[in-house]
């Protein structure tokens, strides 16, 4: 179904990484040399399909209502099955997205895209996802 190629990952130096010392925080380390539009600009062009983007928008949030529900299921203890069927519905949707895209998920290449989704989602559900993606993603499927 998809083809991964085997890259190595970009060298990226020491220096690029600001020091804790300096009072940085621990996100801004784990996003590296790049700011969150960055990343978020980077995710928007790897997810250009409709129905994977439709996958998305409703894939993320069920994946994060799981893992409240999981939380919750310490106290209520049947509900870690309701925690479990939302997380595989999510998990679902996410990969028959990608079989639409005929890309593999970004996240198989760099770990960060987990995080990157949930700040695409939450752009994109206050109307701040890129409009020139979305364009380029209708004006694609009508060709």
């Amino acid at each position: 179904m998809w083809k991964l190629k085997h890259t190595e990952p970009p060298v990226i130096p020491a220096k690029a990484y600001p020091s804790p010392a300096f009072g940085v925080s621990f996100l801004s380390a784990m996003l590296g040399p790049y700011s969150s539009e960055e990343w978020v600009a980077r995710y928007e062009r790897s997810h250009q399909h409709p129905v994977n983007r439709l996958c998305h928008t409703y894939g993320i949030p069920t994946i994060l209502v799981s893992l409240v529900v999981f939380l919750a299921a310490f106290l209520y203890h049947r509900l870690w099955i309701l925690a479990l069927v939302l997380f595989v519905i999510g998990w679902v949707l996410q990969f028959v997205g990608h079989a639409f895209e005929g890309k593999p998920p970004e996240f198989f290449h760099d770990w960060r895209f987990l995080f990157v989704g949930v700040r695409w989602w939450w752009a994109k559900i206050n109307g701040k996802a890129s409009a020139e993606s979305e364009l380029n993603s209708v004006s694609r499927d009508s060709r």
